[in-house]
C-alpha cells in the first residue's frame, strides 16, 4: 500500500467517532438557552445579532452611554453562528491583510493599519479588564510555506510590513521545522504581535453575562421576522413579540437577515473544521510547537490551525463550499468529502501523529464579500445601521465594525467614516442563476493558481485589478 492510502485510511479512522458539533459550543458547562422574547419590548437600540458584531455593538453603546437601554435579539443562541465555529484567531487587520489593504486602499492603508492595531489594543483590555476567561494567548501566527513559489510571497509580505513599520520574521526551513516540526514546511514568516488566540465561544459568553450584568437584555431563539419604521424609530418583529427602539443594528453575518439588500453583498461560503482529541506528552514533543501560535498556510487555498487549552489541535480551512441561491441551513454543516479531505491534509502535515483522532468535526457559514471585508451602511432613514460582511478575519474586526455601525446612528463625524473601507461598500454580487457558476469558476481557478505554481489565469488577474475575489 503507497502512503496516500495509508493517509487516507489514517483520515477515515480517526473521524470515526468525531461528533457532528462544534467543539467550542460543545461544553458540559455552556450557558442554559436563555429565554425569547416573548411580548413587547422598548429600547434605544435594538441588536440584532448575538455573535460578535452584535455583543460588541451592544458593549460599546453602553460604554459610550452606560445608561442606553439595549436589547440583543438572536435566533439561536449566543455564539451559534461564524462566532462558536471559527479558529479563534483575533487579528489586528481591518484590511484582510496589510497586502489586501494595499492593493485597494493604498492611500489609507497605514491609517487603516494603525486603526487595526488600537482596536486589537483595546479589545484585549477589555476582555482582561472585564476579567472574561477566554484563554487568550498572546501567542501571535505563523504563515507558512508548503510550496517553493510560497517563499517569494512570504519575502514581499515581509518587505511590505517592514515599510509599515510591522516587524516580521522570515524564517527558514531549518528554523520554521526548529520551531514546529512538519515535513512540508519549506519556510515560514512569523508574526509575534499581529494576532492572538481566544476561545471563541467562552469569549462570547463572557461578554453576554457581562452585557446582562450591566443591564443589556438578551434574548436567545428570538429570530427577528421583519423590521419596519415605527413612529420615530423602528419595530422589530419576532414570532413571539416585537421590539419598538430608536435605532437598529443589523449584525447577522451570513444568515437571513431583516434587510433583504444586504443579500445582495453576502456570499454565505461554508467553511470547514476538525478538532482533534489532547495530544499524548509524546505526541506534543514529536511536533515541538513550544510558542503554541496559530498557523496558516500561504496559498490561496489555506489551512489554518492552533493548540487549544486542553493539548488538541484545530485544523481548519480549505475548502470553502457555497450553495446555490446561498442557501444557509444546518443540514450543511456535515460534508463528508470536505471533512475526510481535512483529515487527510492534517496527516499530510504532522505524519507523526498517526492514531490520533478527532472528535469534533464541524462547518459553518462565513459571509464573505467580494473585496473581503465587511459592507456598512444605513437604512430607513438613518434609523438602522448595519455592518456585515467580515469574510476570515472578523473576530477582531467585528469591535471596529460595532463603533462604524453606532457612529453612523449618531451622525457625528468620527475619523472612522472617513476611510473609503467604510464609506464605500463591496461591489454587489451577481444574482442567480448567475452567482452560482462565476463562484464556481473562481473556485476552480483558484485551485488551478495554487497548482501551477500560483499563476493567476486571465479571470482571476481581472478580479484582482478591481480588488474583487473569492476566499474565507
Amino acid at each position: 500500500m503507497n502512503a496516500s492510502h495509508h493517509v487516507t485510511d489514517a483520515a477515515a479512522t480517526a473521524l470515526a467517532d468525531a461528533a457532528p458539533t462544534p467543539y467550542w459550543m460543545d461544553r458540559a458547562d455552556a450557558p442554559a438557552l436563555g429565554a425569547p422574547l416573548g411580548e413587547r419590548a422598548e429600547a434605544d437600540l435594538v441588536v440584532i445579532g448575538g455573535g460578535f458584531t452584535g455583543l460588541w455593538t451592544a458593549w460599546r453603546a453602553l460604554e459610550r452611554d452606560p445608561g442606553a437601554s439595549v436589547v440583543i435579539l438572536e435566533a439561536d443562541r449566543v455564539a451559534h453562528g461564524a462566532t462558536g465555529r471559527n479558529g479563534g484567531f483575533v487579528a489586528s487587520s481591518l484590511t484582510h491583510g496589510l497586502t489586501h489593504g494595499t492593493a485597494i486602499w493604498p492611500d489609507q492603508v497605514a491609517a487603516l493599519a494603525e486603526e487595526g492595531d488600537r482596536n486589537l489594543a483595546e479589545l484585549i483590555a477589555t476582555i482582561e479588564a472585564a476579567g472574561i476567561d477566554c484563554d487568550l494567548r498572546r501567542s501571535g501566527k505563523t504563515t507558512l510555506a508548503i510550496e517553493e513559489w510560497q517563499l517569494a510571497g512570504l519575502r514581499e509580505a515581509q518587505e511590505l510590513g517592514a515599510r509599515h513599520g510591522v516587524e516580521l520574521e522570515l524564517q527558514s526551513r531549518d528554523e520554521v521545522q526548529a520551531d514546529v516540526h512538519s515535513p512540508t514546511y519549506l519556510g515560514g514568516l512569523r508574526d509575534r504581535t499581529g494576532t492572538v488566540l481566544v476561545d471563541p465561544a467562552r469569549l462570547a459568553w463572557g461578554m453576554a453575562a457581562e452585557l446582562r450584568r450591566r443591564g443589556a437584555r438578551i434574548f436567545e431563539a428570538s429570530a427577528a421576522t421583519g423590521i419596519e419604521n415605527h413612529g420615530a424609530g423602528v419595530r422589530v418583529r419576532t414570532a413571539l413579540g416585537h421590539v419598538d427602539a430608536r435605532h437598529a443594528v443589523i449584525a447577522t453575518a451570513a444568515y437571513p437577515a431583516p434587510l433583504k439588500r444586504l443579500g445582495n453583498y453576502i456570499m454565505p461560503l461554508y467553511d470547514h473544521v476538525l478538532m482533534t482529541e489532547p495530544l499524548t506528552s509524546a505526541q506534543q514533543a514529536s511536533i515541538g510547537w513550544g510558542e503554541g501560535q496559530g498557523l496558516t498556510d500561504a496559498g490561496n487555498q489555506f489551512h489554518y490551525y492552533r493548540p487549544t487549552a486542553d493539548g488538541r489541535i484545530l485544523f481548519g480551512g480549505w475548502d470553502a463550499v457555497y450553495y446555490f441561491g446561498g442557501k444557509v441551513d444546518a443540514s450543511l454543516e456535515q460534508r463528508d468529502s470536505s471533512h475526510e479531505l481535512l483529515a487527510r491534509h492534517f496527516f499530510e502535515t504532522f505524519p507523526q501523529l498517526g492514531g490520533l483522532r478527532f472528535t469534533n468535526r464541524w462547518a459553518g457559514p462565513i459571509d464573505s464579500t467580494t473585496r473581503f471585508t465587511a459592507a456598512y451602511g444605513t437604512a430607513r432613514g438613518g434609523r438602522i445601521a448595519y455592518a456585515v460582511g467580515h469574510t476570515g478575519l472578523g473576530v477582531g474586526a467585528s469591535r471596529f465594525s460595532a463603533d462604524v455601525a453606532l457612529d453612523l446612528l449618531s451622525g457625528e463625524p468620527t475619523s472612522r467614516l472617513r476611510y473609503d473601507i467604510v464609506r464605500r461598500r463591496p461591489f454587489p454580487i451577481p444574482p442567480e442563476p448567475f452567482r452560482n457558476p462565476i463562484i464556481q469558476f473562481t473556485r476552480h481557478s483558484i485551485l488551478a493558481a495554487d497548482a501551477h505554481e500560483g499563476r493567476r489565469n486571465l479571470w482571476l488577474r481581472t478580479l484582482d485589478r478591481f480588488g474583487l475575489g473569492f476566499n474565507s
